[in-house]
């Protein structure tokens, strides 16, 4: 498939054996946003059209993680952390202080660098995401939304509301062959957190925090939300209409207006 005609550049942190790809859109001036792709489909590419319009008036980064897309590792080494690697990232590019911004299982690692290098992150945005928490109450909870027979079923039903299947064929099928190229073959498994999240550690968090998902999220409905903006201090919560588990997909200007608003006041 072809890159969408939005500018952009790109490069590589080689560092060891590993070879972090990353796409840099926009201009720099303001505080950047890096944005975080989920676990089980997608990379950097998935972004670019969110990434676009984010990056108006201010440069935004996305990379993509161990195991997806063009980012390349030696099988041999030692498993690091996602919040290790976007740190590396930003020194790298020697930004200081930015946004960071995590989808689903990129939320996990977006509440991992909160608590581990609070002191580099402006603001942090957790959409559509179950936070990687590891309470057993929540735990279990998770095994009543999604059951075999949920897990069953195909990746497009699980995270594509039915209004936008139904509204928009062309979109669905462009999710669908994005999700089943961007996991790469063989890739090793999910990279370790750095802390053991439960609610009881979200609560320590001090950096602004926007919660979001969609109305017809079946991973993360609009309860899980709440049950989240009440461990995190001050936290903001938008509930998007008619969209599901992939929020920034579905309903792109409601994301992106969410975002650089809530960015701006920080």
């Amino acid at each position: 498939m072809a890159l969408p005609n939005v500018p952009h550049e790109t490069g590589r942190l080689n560092s060891g054996d590993v070879s972090i790809f990353y796409r840099s859109f926009g201009s720099k001036g303001r505080a950047p946003i890096l944005v975080m792709h989920g676990a089980n489909y997608f990379d950097s590419y998935d972004w670019i059209g969110v990434a676009g319009a984010l990056a108006r008036d201010r440069q935004v980064i996305a990379f993509d993680r161990r195991g997806w897309g063009r980012t390349t590792v030696d099988p041999n080494t030692p498993a690091a952390s996602a919040a290790d690697d976007l740190i590396a990232l930003m020194d790298f590019l020697h930004i200081d202080r930015f946004h960071l911004v995590g989808t689903a299982a990129g939320g996990f690692v977006t509440f991992d660098a909160a608590l581990s290098y609070p002191q580099r992150l402006r603001s942090i945005v957790v959409a559509n995401s179950i936070g990687g928490v590891q309470d057993e109450d929540f735990v279990a909870l998770g095994r009543v939304l999604r059951p075999p027979e949920f897990t069953a079923m195909p990746a497009e039903v699980r995270e594509v509301s039915p209004s936008y299947r139904a509204g928009n064929p062309e979109g669905t099928r462009k999710w669908i062959e994005l999700e089943k190229l961007s996991r790469q073959t063989g890739a090793p498994p999910a990279q370790p957190l750095k802390n053991r999240i439960t609610f009881a550690l979200l609560e320590s968090i001090r950096v602004p925090t926007l919660l979001l998902t969609g109305d017809a999220d079946m991973f993360a409905p609009p309860p899980v939300l709440k049950m989240f903006a009440r461990h995190i201090r001050h936290a903001e919560t938008v509930i998007v209409p008619e969209a599901g588990h992939s929020t920034y997909w579905e309903q792109p200007d409601v994301f992106n207006r969410a975002v650089l608003d809530f960015v701006k006041k920080h």
